[in-house]
């Protein structure tokens, strides 16, 4: 861990603020959280199969980690770009992400082979490894790989007139080292079997040969019958890996013409750019392993040796397959806040909170299933930056089309990893009338609203839908977030303005509610947090309370800083990356940061300043990152209604400071450590206490 900083040197307050001992390094600090989730993969309390899940997602955070944030920092020290605020310099934290990321794999790999894995098979459910195959079941396996397997695999022997071929992003593949002569007289050295992602990477046994829950690995069913690839031929070493590759897209938006059909090419070579890492079985002989680090030009440093499937993710199969509702969590049932036939009448009387996953999204679906066949509804217009497959909401603007409302939507082609089917929802609606926009030139559309014009009587009113999570029904079950149903008219003008600066080409537009990125939201937490400041420079009560999923943001930093300086009491939830140091003895003494990891994903962005007794609350599409705040079309929308803020402020930022079973408190060294009740204090989950709630 980086250690706490010295500051024992007087300097001038505005350069002691920026000193880059203060200042976590955000890459090292995200990789952290990992292990923190790991955490929970351990945890005893978590039910088994959710233990699994939770390794599942350390290790497709830490492909996505390496597919973007290490790539980034690679293309830093490639064109020689400045520091961070943090000081390091992007080949030092090259360096510090290899190291950090070689303890969280070793960490994934020995869960999964010395706690998870026996535990499972204790419990019935078993990934038989391949030295515990019995006969019956490897005749089953050798049956099946040569006729379910085989044929669809197409090997590729390395020679003069066979290079070695381009490899897939994060594909499994096996190197095979061979000894002998094929059919032409050619003398075999090396082939590569490429897996193609038609096959499945795990495998149900049949209860005939196995347990009712048994599964195999594909990469250990393609190890163990490689010799059927290579007759004649003698294998003498089969080793497995997989690469991860950039898949940070680059599209020059004020070169393209047509930023839908950029996309779409450079969707089509994603898989093939520079890559950033490589996973190898530990056993692979160390010449191989330094022929495909070259092949794919990575140092030394880049090479991961895996001690068990190289794509140890896949695993998450076994949680769909395995019909073992005793070892994942109790079902959960969701509150429905309104009846669906009364959403128009109930809005017009009262605002809406939805605090999802305890609330249910249907009421947002219904709002604008509604809104589709209302004779009075005239238009609807929203933004939509993942939606997922088979979108209800996506079916329901397509009928509010063709049923004639006018219907626009705003669809940022660039949400990361769901391009591809972006550009699909695009596609469907447009071929139903939909007037699609696709944002702002060099800024990600990331705020989440829904606009509906409705006639009422002679006049015409508006309905909005505010959210900090995704038009998703399938995370919004998975992730903690706010959503505000409204027809408040200032608010509802509010989001007509954003419509038109989205839509058309204007200046900016002063609004009298929401905060707005990249124009007023940098400035507006600004401005409350130096209130802050100067409420306690007085004598008065300062206090600032907020929830996010990460901080970064320098200026926000040197603000929260001589905020503390001032004697404000400040505490920060923030999921994941934070390079805010707390604690530090004259700086930050009166910052704390606290981050939750448990059966929900913390995704829900909640702002509250004391305010000297008139407190304002505000939920946010945004995190206090610098893209969020200046590089992003986001909202910040106050909770009007001091009934709802009431209790947004007690179930989303005093029950998470409350709990003291699944949080983590990060420490002026950068470390983290578990919070545990005190002696005699109650044990307090703040998610356990929302879901008896419901």
């Amino acid at each position: 861990m980086i250690s706490a900083p010295s500051l024992t040197q007087p300097r001038p307050d505005n350069d002691l603020l920026r000193d880059p001992a203060l200042y976590i390094n955000r890459e090292l600090s995200q990789l952290d959280f990992n292990f923190r989730v790991m955490a929970q993969a351990r945890d005893e309390r978590v039910p088994l199969l959710e233990r699994l899940r939770f390794l599942c997602i350390s290790c497709t955070n830490l492909d996505e980690f390496f597919e973007i944030r290490a790539a980034t920092v690679r293309h830093a020290q490639e064109f020689g770009l400045p520091s961070a605020p943090d000081g390091m310099s992007p080949q030092a934290i090259l360096g510090a992400i290899h190291d950090r990321s070689a303890r969280l794999v070793q960490e994934q790999y020995d869960c999964w082979n010395n706690v998870l894995r026996p535990a499972l098979s204790e419990a019935g459910v078993e990934v038989i490894a391949r030295d515990q195959w019995d006969a019956r079941q490897r005749r089953w396996l050798r049956a099946y790989f040569r006729h379910e397997i085989l044929p669809v695999l197409s090997p590729l022997g390395l020679d003069p007139a066979h290079p070695f071929p381009r490899i897939l992003n994060k594909t499994l593949n096996i190197v095979v080292m061979l000894k002998g002569v094929d059919a032409f007289g050619r003398a075999g050295h090396m082939a590569i079997v490429r897996a193609p992602r038609s096959l499945p990477r795990i495998i149900k046994l049949p209860e005939r040969v196995a347990g009712p829950h048994s599964f195999v690995f594909l990469s250990s069913v393609l190890s163990a019958f490689v010799e059927e690839m290579f007759p004649g031929m003698e294998v003498e070493g089969a080793y497995q890996f997989r690469v991860t590759r950039n898949s940070e897209l680059i599209v020059d938006e004020e070169e393209v013409e047509n930023l839908a059909l950029a996309l779409r090419d450079e969707l089509v070579t994603r898989g093939y750019r520079p890559a950033v890492r490589l996973e190898i079985a530990h056993d692979c002989p160390r010449p191989i392993v330094r022929q495909l680090l070259q092949n794919f030009e990575l140092p030394d440093n880049a090479a991961y040796y895996i001690d068990g499937p190289v794509n140890l993710n896949r695993v998450i199969q076994v949680y769909d397959m395995a019909d073992r509702p005793d070892l994942k969590y109790p079902p959960m049932s969701q509150r429905t806040v309104v009846e669906p036939e009364a959403i128009f009448a109930t809005v017009a009387q009262r605002d809406l909170l939805l605090h999802h996953p305890f609330d249910s999204f249907s009421s947002v679906i219904e709002l604008i299933r509604q809104a589709a066949t209302d004779p009075n509804v005239l238009a609807i217009k929203q933004t939509l930056y993942r939606t997922g497959k088979d979108s209800a909401i996506v079916d329901a603007l397509i009928q509010a089309a063709r049923n004639g409302k006018d219907v626009t939507v705003v669809v940022e082609l660039r949400a990361r990893f769901d391009e591809d089917a972006n550009l699909g929802v695009a596609d469907r609606l447009q071929e139903a009338g939909v007037q699609v926009v696709y944002g702002v030139v060099g800024y990600k559309t990331h705020a989440k609203m829904l606009l509906i014009v409705r006639r009422e009587g002679r006049k015409l009113r508006r309905y909005v839908h505010l959210g900090t999570g995704n038009y998703h029904s399938g995370t919004s079950r998975a992730y903690t977030d706010i959503g505000l149903i409204t027809a408040d008219a200032d608010i509802g003008n509010d989001v007509h303005l954003l419509f038109l600066q989205l839509s058309g080409l204007g200046p900016k537009m002063k609004l009298k509610c929401l905060l707005q990125s990249p124009f007023t939201l940098h400035s507006g937490v600004l401005e409350r947090i130096e209130r802050e400041t100067r409420h306690a420079l007085a004598g008065r009560p300062a206090r600032i309370i907020a929830k996010m999923n990460a901080l970064n943001e320098a200026q926000v930093v040197r603000a929260l800083y001589a905020a503390s300086q001032a004697g404000v009491q400040i505490d920060l939830i923030v999921r994941g990356a934070c390079t805010l140091r707390p604690g530090v003895p004259g700086v930050s003494e009166n910052i704390r940061v606290r981050s939750i990891v448990g059966r929900f994903l913390e995704h829900s962005r909640v702002y509250w300043f004391g305010n000297d007794g008139a407190p304002e609350l505000f939920c946010a599409s945004a995190d206090w990152l610098e893209r969020n705040l200046l590089r992003r079309v986001e909202t910040c929308f106050p909770i009007r209604d001091q009934k709802l803020a009431r209790r947004v402020y007690n179930e989303v930022l005093l029950n998470y400071l409350e709990d003291n079973l699944n949080a983590w408190q990060l420490q002026a060294d950068g470390s983290y450590l578990p919070v545990s009740p005190a002696p005699g204090q109650i044990p307090h989950s703040a998610q356990l206490t929302l879901l008896e709630g419901i």
